[in-house]
């Protein structure tokens, strides 16, 4: 069961808004939360995010625990006339989950509008435009606007800031429901190590942060490690399930950290996964063997410089990209223990 730090953090991360691009909320919130708990704070030039915590020893080796702050959404593309917006997507979208789904539209001064994803009424539809489903390009945003001069004289411009809502619940002892679980799960892991190592000794560099627009191609990724050019990173990240029909599929909520081994970005280094393996056998730490298309932060950070050794500590959620996920919490609990065994043994490793 989580703490209750633990679920603020989670509810408080979650419902911030912060589109590839736009991720200064969640920047601030982090911020401020790294320095309570004592720690300098730096950033890199595309707003990608970094707690410190120095080894006492001269010429330490350089260990990096690097999360994602972004979530997928929207940007204003148009204002039609009748005061509706149209849509650009930022990340990857599947078109149905969208319709009639509530948005936040936030405005250069940081004003904040409620509205709606349009949708037809079914009686106003033929039979044969019901069976076709609508993509995003034919979709709008209402924010209630008579006209177009009503949307401009709310400060809505093209290029503006749109994210569809989830609220954030408790579903039973074991499951929480919301938005940005990817991956907001990871910037709660990070306060959470920060907070568990504040008064421990190590003996290298620790770097925990979060990057800027992962979402669409792994970009704060690349600045960052560049940055701090670590000698070993971990990667969090929140992937697909695929449990909510087959119990024996790829990908389960409840059965423990991923042991990811391939994607689309990285092909894993066997002894890094043996030595996670290792640790979860070692620990009774529950965990499962993972593949995915799909990519993380770590795509691009194993490839910086001249190479850093890097392994993933993901968890898995139902519903990802989209507002309404779901995670399981022992699945957070049992990554957290197996990241804190993984530094623990850089200290043995340095």
């Amino acid at each position: 069961m989580l703490s209750k730090q633990q679920l603020k953090w989670f509810e408080d991360l979650s419902q911030l808004d912060g589109v590839s691009g736009h991720e200064r909320n969640v920047a601030v919130y982090l911020h401020e939360a790294y320095e309570a708990m004592g720690y300098d704070v730096f950033y890199d030039n595309l707003g990608s995010i970094m707690a410190h915590k120095p080894s006492k020893n001269k010429d330490a080796k350089k260990v990096m625990v690097l999360a994602h702050m972004d979530e997928i959404g929207f940007l204003v593309k148009d204002i039609l006339p009748t005061g509706v917006l149209k849509m650009h997507p930022v990340g990857g979208w599947f078109d149905q989950t969208l319709l009639a789904h509530r948005v936040h539209v936030h405005t250069r001064d940081n004003s904040i509008y409620k509205g709606t994803i349009g949708s037809i009424p079914p009686h106003m539809l033929t039979p044969k435009e019901r069976l076709k489903p609508m993509t995003i390009d034919q979709m709008i945003v209402d924010v209630g606007a008579e006209d177009k001069d009503a949307v401009l004289k709310m400060g809505i411009q093209i290029g503006d800031m749109i994210v569809v809502q989830g609220p954030f619940e408790v579903l039973n002892e074991h499951r929480l429901l919301g938005k940005a679980f990817d991956n907001r799960y990871g910037c709660v892991m990070g306060l959470d190590l920060l907070d568990s190592l504040k008064d421990v000794e190590l003996d290298y560099d620790l770097y925990v942060g979060a990057s800027v627009q992962e979402e669409v191609g792994l970009r704060g990724a690349q600045t960052m490690t560049h940055l701090i050019n670590p000698d070993y990173a971990i990667v969090l990240d929140c992937s697909p399930a695929n449990d909510a029909i087959d119990a024996k599929a790829l990908g389960q909520l409840g059965k423990g950290v991923l042991i990811r081994m391939m994607d689309g970005s990285m092909i894993a280094d066997k002894e890094l996964i043996y030595e996670l393996v290792d640790v979860c056998k070692d620990h009774d730490i529950p965990h499962q063997f993972y593949y995915s298309n799909g990519g993380t932060d770590a795509g691009i950070v194993h490839k910086t410089q001249d190479g850093v050794k890097t392994v993933t500590c993901c968890v898995v959620a139902r519903n990802i990209h989209t507002s309404s996920s779901i995670l399981d919490t022992r699945d957070y609990i049992n990554a957290k223990s197996a990241i804190i065994k993984l530094l623990d043994k850089r200290n043995d490793l340095v």
